[in-house]
């Protein structure tokens, strides 16, 4: 089973999850990647059993409304039942590292508004310390290298992701060198740093459940 086959089953498994707890009343947050892409494609499958969606980045919005789900704004809806997305670490805790597509804050944000976060996955990106993977920070562009000499300090080395912008008109800075030890500190020190917007720890607002798809099945966390 290639990995793709694996992202799909890890999708498969949180929609089965989550079908029988909606209703006509029901909104869907969603969020962004590839693994999210395929539960997107099967959330189709079963459109007419909730109520719409929000997505946390204008690329699967789009995909959203492509398969004929409405989406709406964050603003406009009263809660979210439960929040589905991908992860690009998971540790044993279900504390996550996301944004590698970016969408860190929006991310973050609808997770926070949901009832519930499921986070899906494929066995590749569980660890057990966080930070092999960059760690994103979404950041004011002016404060780019006020915070770049800041996570320096700290004993990051922040590279500006080259050519890429956020849908809050923001720039991101990868973090490479990073083992993250406490997560929640880390997050919490890494958002207190004047011009930071969010960063890619997710460690206050980790996962509720993680299905970890693996060649053998998939694992819930």
């Amino acid at each position: 089973m290639d990995q793709d086959q694996l992202k799909r089953s890890a999708a498969q498994a949180a929609l089965d999850y989550i079908a029988p707890k909606l209703d006509g009343s029901s909104v869907v947050g969603v969020g962004t990647g590839s693994t999210t892409n395929h539960f997107i494609d099967l959330l189709a499958g079963i459109k007419h059993t909730f109520n719409a969606t929000v997505s946390s980045s204008e690329a699967s919005a789009e995909r959203l409304r492509g398969h004929g789900i409405a989406v709406l704004d964050l603003n406009a809806v009263d809660g979210v039942a439960v929040y589905v997305d991908g992860a690009d670490e998971v540790n044993g805790a279900r504390q996550l590292i996301k944004g590698g597509g970016g969408a860190l804050t929006r991310e973050k944000i609808v997770a926070a508004s949901a009832d519930e976060f499921v986070c899906i996955v494929d066995a590749s990106k569980r660890v057990e310390v966080l930070g092999d993977y960059p760690l994103p920070v979404e950041v004011i562009p002016m404060a780019r290298g006020l915070v770049a000499r800041e996570i320096r300090e700290l004993g990051g080395h922040p590279e500006l992701r080259q050519d890429f912008v956020t849908d809050n008109g923001n720039v991101i800075l990868d973090v490479h060198g990073l083992k993250i030890f406490d997560p929640t500190e880390l997050e919490r020190t890494l958002n207190n740093i004047v011009g930071v917007v969010c960063n890619g720890v997710f460690a206050a607002q980790a996962a509720d459940l993680v299905f970890i798809a693996a060649a053998g099945g998939v694992e819930t966390l």
